[in-house]
């Protein structure tokens, strides 16, 4: 089972325990292993979400090690560090499966951009494969049914009228119509008050929104 961990694999101890102390800081669970043998055995007992791996190790090196991952985990985000800033390395990373690219020397900034841009795609592939998100996705082509969805993800809970309102729309009959397209597609719902509200399914399409529009900052 995949963890939220990340794991960090560079053979280089210093640059080792200064990213796992980054990580760290700011809450990150992290595994840290010297070569890529030692993280295929740690792999057994914690599978990571993402894999900082370093280029060149003795043994077996990060390119190397790359399709194995992917073949086994194929969920991992890969994110490659290496010291050669070139093109054609970053191409061959990504050739071999890697999500991403960290040229050394990196700062602070960069690796936790690197990170978060890791977990949201993630994020948004875990969102993708939910049953039904492919319909619940369509339902939202309507630029009032998205409205609607970040009214009540600010506001929590609203009658009839007051979305209306917010909305600006005087047809009362066209506010209706979407807030049963969104009903069928059970992103939202109402409790015994008639109050609108939005579904776990609502919330998560919140969030694929929200990454869709969103600037990843450190």
């Amino acid at each position: 089972m995949i963890t939220e961990a990340i794991m960090v694999i560079d053979d280089d101890q210093d640059l080792r325990e200064t990213i796992v102390e980054i990580l760290e800081n700011y809450d990150f669970s992290v595994i840290a292993c010297a070569t890529a043998e030692a993280a295929l055995q740690a792999m057994k007992d914690d599978i990571p979400c993402i894999v900082l791996l370093d280029n060149m190790m003795p043994g077996m090196g990060g390119m190397a090690l790359i399709p194995l991952l992917k073949k086994d985990y194929p969920g991992i985000k890969i994110i490659m560090i290496t010291a050669f800033s070139t093109v054609d390395n970053a191409v061959e990373a990504m050739k071999s499966g890697a999500d991403d690219y960290l040229a050394k020397p990196f700062k602070r900034d960069e690796l936790l951009v690197a990170v978060r841009r890791a977990l949201e795609k993630l994020k948004f592939s875990q969102q993708e494969s939910e049953p039904c998100m492919d319909e619940a996705l369509a339902s939202l082509s309507n630029q009032i049914r998205r409205q609607i969805l970040t009214i009540l993800s600010t506001k929590g809970e609203m009658r009839f009228m007051d979305i209306t309102r917010m909305l600006g729309i005087q047809d009362h009959t066209k506010v209706n119509f979407h807030l049963k397209n969104l009903k069928s597609n059970s992103l939202i719902t109402q409790n015994r008050e008639k109050a609108y509200r939005l579904t776990s399914q609502g919330k998560k399409i919140i969030d694929c929104l929200q990454l869709l529009s969103k600037r990843i900052t450190p």
